[in-house]
Order: C-alpha cells, then sequence, then structure tokens
C-alpha cells in the first residue's frame, strides 16, 4: 500500500469519526448548549415536588349575622334645673353629681317675700268674702221686698248687680291666693326625674331671676334606661331594622373587648340621611349600677333575630382577581381549583361567603400567590378557626 492511499484511509476515519461525535451532539444537546434528553426531561417533570401551602376546611355552621358601629351614649331625660321665681338662693340641698329622686328639693330660694305674698293675698279673699256675703244678704232681702213691691226696681237691679260683681271679686281673690301659693311652691326647687346631678352652678347669697336671662342652678340626667345613638348604613337598615325595630344589639365600651351588655333598638329615625346614605338609630340599655354616663364613646353591633346557615372563610384565603373575588379549592386530587365566590360581612372574625363555596370544601388559606390553577399542591391542614383567633389576638 502505498504512502498515498495511507493518507486517503486516515483521512476517512477522521471525517467518520467527527460526523459520529456531531450526530451525538445533535441529539443530545439543546440550543443552549446543554443536555436535555426527553426521556431525562419527562422524568424530572414527574419527579418535581408539590408546592407546599396551608390548607384550612371552610366553616358552616348557623349564625345570627350582626354590624358593629360607633355612637355615644345618650340620657333617656336631660333636663336644665333653672328657677321659676326671682330671689336670693337660701340653700343648696344635694352635693355634686349625686343621685336624687324626683320630687328631691334641689336649692331653696328665699321664701319670705312670697309667705307676705300669700298671706295678703289670703287676707284679701277673705275681706272680698265678707263683702260677698253681704251682697247676697242684700240680694236676698230685695227677692223679698221686690214680691210686695216694696223696692224700686232700680235698686233691686243694683243690689243684685252688687251680689254678682262681689261673687266674681271672691274668684279672683282665690285665683290671686293661688297664685301666690304657686310663687310660694317654686321657691323650693325640686328635681324633676330621677337621676343624677351636676354640680351647683350658682351656691348660696346668689340673686337669681327669671324670664329670658334665668340662670342654669344645675343639670339633672336621668340614669336607667341609657339611650345609645349610632348611624347604620342602608343595607343594615334594610336586612336588620326595617320590619324589627325590636332588633337585638349589644354595647361595649372603650375599654372592653367584647360586649358587656344587651338592649333593644326603640327608635329608628324617619329618614335616610341621602349625604352620608345612614340612618339615625337609638337603641336601651339598663344602666341599674349606674355606670353609663352620658357621653360615653360606645360600640354597638346589631344582629338579625333569626339564626341563618353561612359558610366562612379567613380573609387570608380570599383573592383579588381584577374586581372579582375568588379563592382557590382543593380538591379530593390534592389539585387546585379557581373558584369565584360572592362575600358578606364579616362575622366573628370570618368572612361570610354568599355564594362560591359549600361545606365540606378545603381552601388554600398560605401560599395563594405560590399555586396556579390545575396544578397539584402538598397541603398542611391548618385550622380555619384558629386563623381567625390569631388575627383577632
Amino acid at each position: 500500500m502505498t504512502t498515498q492511499r495511507r493518507k486517503l484511509i486516515t483521512t476517512l476515519g477522521i471525517a467518520a469519526a467527527f460526523a459520529g461525535v456531531a450526530s451525538i451532539t445533535a441529539s443530545d444537546w439543546g440550543v443552549f448548549g446543554k443536555a436535555v434528553p426527553e426521556a431525562h426531561a419527562s422524568q424530572s417533570a414527574r419527579e418535581a415536588p408539590a408546592t407546599q401551602v396551608d390548607v384550612a376546611a371552610v366553616i358552616a355552621k348557623p349564625i345570627t349575622e350582626w354590624q358593629s358601629y360607633s355612637g355615644r351614649l345618650e340620657a333617656v331625660e336631660k333636663v336644665d334645673i333653672r328657677p321659676l321665681v326671682s330671689g336670693r338662693i337660701a340653700s343648696v340641698h344635694f352635693k355634686d353629681g349625686a343621685l336624687v329622686k324626683k320630687g328631691d328639693v334641689l336649692f331653696t330660694i328665699d321664701p319670705q317675700p312670697y309667705q307676705a305674698e300669700v298671706d295678703q293675698a289670703d287676707a284679701r279673699l277673705g275681706a272680698v268674702e265678707t263683702r260677698a256675703a253681704h251682697a247676697v244678704s242684700e240680694s236676698q232681702r230685695a227677692d223679698r221686698l221686690l214680691e210686695g213691691n216694696a223696692i224700686a226696681r232700680r235698686d233691686y237691679d243694683e243690689r243684685q248687680n252688687l251680689a254678682r260683681q262681689s261673687a266674681a271679686e271672691v274668684k279672683a281673690a282665690r285665683a290671686a291666693l293661688q297664685a301666690a301659693k304657686v310663687n310660694l311652691a317654686y321657691t323650693q326647687v325640686v328635681a324633676p326625674v330621677a337621676g343624677r346631678v351636676s354640680r351647683a352652678e350658682l351656691t348660696v347669697g346668689n340673686v337669681v331671676s327669671v324670664g329670658a336671662g334665668a340662670p342654669v342652678l344645675t343639670t339633672l340626667v336621668s340614669v336607667t334606661p341609657m339611650y345609645a345613638s349610632f348611624n347604620v348604613d342602608e343595607q343594615t337598615y334594610l336586612k336588620h331594622l326595617r320590619n324589627s325595630a325590636k332588633a337585638p344589639v349589644s354595647l361595649g365600651l372603650a375599654n372592653e373587648t367584647g360586649y358587656s351588655r344587651e338592649g333593644t333598638v326603640v327608635s329608628v329615625d324617619n329618614r335616610l340621611d341621602a349625604a352620608s346614605g345612614t340612618i339615625r338609630v337609638r337603641a336601651a340599655f339598663d344602666n341599674a349600677d349606674g355606670s353609663l354616663v352620658p357621653g360615653l364613646y360606645a360600640r354597638v353591633k346589631v344582629g338579625g333575630t333569626k339564626a341563618r346557615p353561612a359558610v366562612m372563610v379567613d380573609d387570608s384565603a380570599i383573592g383579588t382577581d381584577q374586581a372579582k373575588k375568588f379563592v382557590l379549592v382543593v380538591d379530593a386530587d390534592d389539585k387546585v381549583q379557581y373558584r369565584e365566590v360572592t362575600l358578606g360581612n364579616l362575622h366573628e372574625g370570618l368572612r361570610i361567603v354568599e355564594s362560591g363555596l359549600s361545606e365540606g370544601e378545603r381552601v388554600v388559606v398560605n401560599g395563594v400567590l405560590r399555586v396556579r390553577p390545575g396544578e397539584k399542591v402538598a397541603g398542611k391542614a391548618v385550622n380555619m378557626a384558629t386563623l381567625s383567633r390569631g388575627k383577632s389576638a
């Protein structure tokens, strides 16, 4: 074999070897220079771990739905105590902030001038009654004389008129005496209702007058029951108050986490405020211990009168898709399903789902943004009620 022929054979062998390498490279390497065998890629996809998420079963139970509002406490009765007669304050009969009963004396205005007026009116009445008695006697005598034509008609008429005039004067004198007694009684300023008094704005020795400029001596507010006034939205009015003026309500104070008192709605305003979209409501609460004071901030929740079945989830399970609300339901095969829902109000920390979910279904409550519909997940079971209690705590 010649040298030229041996070189040709060697060249052909090297070319064949490069062709084999190129064939392997084309089949086993991708465009970006990485080996991606089809069998290996499918196997990797099958063996990819499922996404870890927290899954909780929806809560389904009968509930009495309610809404919370803010309001202020108001006294059922509030009275500004003013003098009804002028004079000097002789005494004050209460301590600031004391509880008083209806009819208790609060102030005494010097009664001496008014007692003198009573005495004068009484004496005037006595004199008028004496003259009236004499006029009646003369009138009766004139009646007898007229029967025997022993008196002129003119004299007879004068005696009759005098008797009637005397009777009118007696009525006037009696009215004057009654007015004097009323003024005397007004020197005792009494509590018109039972309740708690404020401080005495004027003390002993001050002179008071009546009329448009009459001063306020003190204020008096009733203690029990106590009103709580608040504004409710249109939906709550239509759902709970339109057909049930006695809807149950609960009251909580600023230093309380819950609702310590139960009451009832006693009045709903006669119109809805178009500017705010609310209507004024007033509820009454027992205040026998006197701890509620007008003006205190009040948290009021208004509830329905009947329980209804409801499905509820924690707000962490709810996602937003443009204008829609949705949850991710985990089916029996641990695959995620997209479910559009209609939401209601909060109830005990959970969101009411009006439509879209059923009892017994499970939803993703942690990791909503990490999974997609149709994807299989590894769900860790958590308690839905525990989630809401943890937030409130």
